[in-house]
């Protein structure tokens, strides 16, 4: 049985942060895990820098509520859950991804949750497990599930490495030649051709 693993930003909707950093003129808010492998590193800086500038959880959200799936994403999901299961597996946090889910036609989502305080200030984050897409990824094989994933940073490799089939989707020049051995693409029809072939 198989269960296709999908990362969520940079693969199905735009980057959240680069969009907020865009909306709210903090250019210093584009850095995501494609820059900086840590994510525990980097979200206590974003948190910082959402401190330092005295926005909440709402300035996220009137962004977020912006943001559009990528042109295809929601056909590409379509057609992928008609031929086979599929979960997304992302590092965000269910304040940030309701609404792109909602968008995308409700496929089932893990990822993290954000505290929040009475002043809608973000005070912190619940990691869901450590190294989240790996150990969901260990967890879906060790119940009879063979998987594919599919993302396009540092924090997707572990799963991407970890499945049977591992696909670098519109990942960056430096990971793509720091992994040549992982089949990379560009669109959605090359994505499912891969995933077909896997299947």
């Amino acid at each position: 049985m198989n269960i296709v693993c999908l990362d969520l930003e940079g693969v199905l909707v735009p980057e959240i942060w680069i969009a907020f950093s865009q909306a709210s003129g903090i250019p210093e808010l584009k850095r995501t895990t494609r820059d900086e492998p840590d994510y525990d590193k980097l979200m206590k800086w974003r948190l910082g820098i959402l401190r330092e500038h005295g926005l909440g959880l709402k300035d996220i959200q009137d962004t977020i509520a912006t943001i559009d799936p990528m042109p295809g994403a929601k056909e590409f999901l379509d057609t992928l859950r008609s031929e086979t299961q599929a979960i997304i597996l992302s590092d965000t946090f269910t304040q940030f991804a309701s609404p792109l889910m909602k968008k995308l036609g409700w496929p089932t989502i893990f990822c993290n949750e954000l505290e929040v305080g009475e002043d809608g200030m973000i005070t912190g984050y619940r990691i869901r497990v450590e190294k989240s897409k790996l150990t969901t990824v260990r967890a879906l094989q060790s119940i009879g599930f063979e998987t594919i994933a599919t993302g396009d940073s540092y924090n997707d490799l572990g799963m991407i490495q970890a499945s049977k089939a591992g696909i670098l989707f519109r990942s960056t020049e430096q990971i793509k030649k720091d992994y040549p051995d992982l089949p990379a693409c560009e669109t959605y029809d090359e994505l499912l051709a891969l995933i077909r072939k896997a299947l």
